[in-house]
């Protein structure tokens, strides 16, 4: 653009593609325990002491690999940045029987939800779910130091040259996925209100515009009742086709996989809210059946314009087996209502996780400690 002689730059653009690179769900990254340190060979030719014998130190062991939850952390973006992480390796036995230093431990920050796969096949390694701040898993264990001449000494081999080396590093390619933690998700046509929604109740403020695709990226937001934070997602519009690669939502849709309820939001103003529903049920079970069939209410929104008002009854009446609610954000109409529907969606569910005894599963088989166990036996 030139104004007056000069070039100016229409910043908005630049500013949302930069919004869609900082948030960062996907990431491909490089880890590599640490080579643990070789034993050495050496002996004692102190003066004074004639009968010195084998004086080598053990090495050190090779640092560890560790992924540690941080509550903080909202996005991927940290891995854009650095992709490769490799901790440090064992330093070696010296003389005198002094032993290496142990080297030290790469430490990877994820936030809760993240899921680790292998890169080349796919498999599931880690679900790290609604971690708890701190929580630190390990992954990769770090070589045993290698032991020093003094370990081989014997009535018949009073001067031994053996010594061991140290046991190699790990490596792993992985690729790191994020499924945000949300109770509640917002999916809708694009344009049908949802961020509207979600910056009334909730302290998030996302991009809110009169056209469609103004959200681009997922929102999140806390929705406090009755003593109790409520998080809600707002996933960018789904469009027909979505599932074959149509528009921003299937993209994103991973982020509602965790909710315990979702929020259908049709735009009653809009010519086409008949299908609207319909539409958005498909493309969810073409995605995911189990992410189709998840509690849900519909809202029918936009109740301050008049045609919206008077289709609410014939909405109401095409779904008698779903729970309906008319809202209207800009006048307040029916948002107390929603606001007490969407507490008990969330409390019911919980109570249902709780008596099924909503314990953790180990999908990978590896126990707690990942692939360090099945190198627990060696040394």
């Amino acid at each position: 653009m030139r104004r007056g002689g000069l070039d100016f730059f229409d910043w908005t653009g630049i500013r949302e593609r930069a919004a869609v690179i900082k948030f960062a769900d996907e990431a491909t990254i490089i880890v590599s325990s640490g080579k643990g340190g070789d034993g050495c060979v050496a002996f004692r030719r102190e003066k004074y002491v004639p009968l010195g014998g084998p004086a080598g130190g053990d090495g050190g062991r090779g640092g560890d690999v560790l992924f540690q939850v941080k509550r903080n952390l909202r996005t991927l973006a940290q891995l854009r940045y650095k992709q490769c992480f490799r901790a440090e390796n064992g330093q070696p036995g010296m003389g005198r029987n002094m032993h290496g230093r142990a080297g030290a431990d790469a430490v990877i920050s994820v936030p809760p939800g993240t899921i680790l796969r292998d890169a080349e096949t796919g498999e599931l390694i880690k679900d790290f779910g609604r971690g708890k701040d701190g929580e630190t898993w390990l992954y990769l264990k770090g070589g045993n130091g290698g032991w020093g001449n003094t370990h081989f000494k014997s009535s018949t081999n009073q001067a031994p040259r053996q010594f061991q080396p140290g046991q190699p590093a790990r490596e792993a390619r992985l690729r790191v996925e994020l499924s945000m933690i949300a109770d509640i998700g917002l999916v809708g046509l694009p344009n049908a209100g949802k961020s509207s929604l979600l910056d009334y109740f909730t302290n998030a403020r996302p991009k809110i515009a009169p056209y469609p695709f103004t959200t681009k990226i997922p929102n999140l937001g806390m929705l406090s009742v009755h003593e109790r934070d409520i998080v809600i997602a707002d996933i960018p519009g789904i469009i027909e086709g979505a599932h074959d690669g149509a528009g921003l939502g299937l993209r994103f849709l991973k982020h509602i996989s965790r909710t315990s309820a979702l929020v259908f939001m049709v735009d009653l103003s809009d010519d086409t809210w008949r299908g609207a529903f319909g539409v958005l049920r498909k493309e969810l079970e073409s995605y995911s059946p189990e992410l189709a069939a998840r509690r849900r209410i519909l809202v029918g929104n936009k109740l301050d314009l008049d045609e919206a008002a008077s289709r609410l009854g014939d909405f109401t009446q095409a779904y008698p087996g779903e729970e309906v609610f008319g809202i209207s954000v800009f006048s307040g109409e029916g948002l107390d209502s929603l606001r007490e529907a969407l507490f008990r969606l969330v409390t019911e569910s919980e109570a249902e996780s709780s008596d099924a005894g909503d314990g953790e599963e180990d999908l990978f088989g590896l126990g707690d400690e990942g692939i360090a166990e099945e190198e627990s036996g060696e040394e």
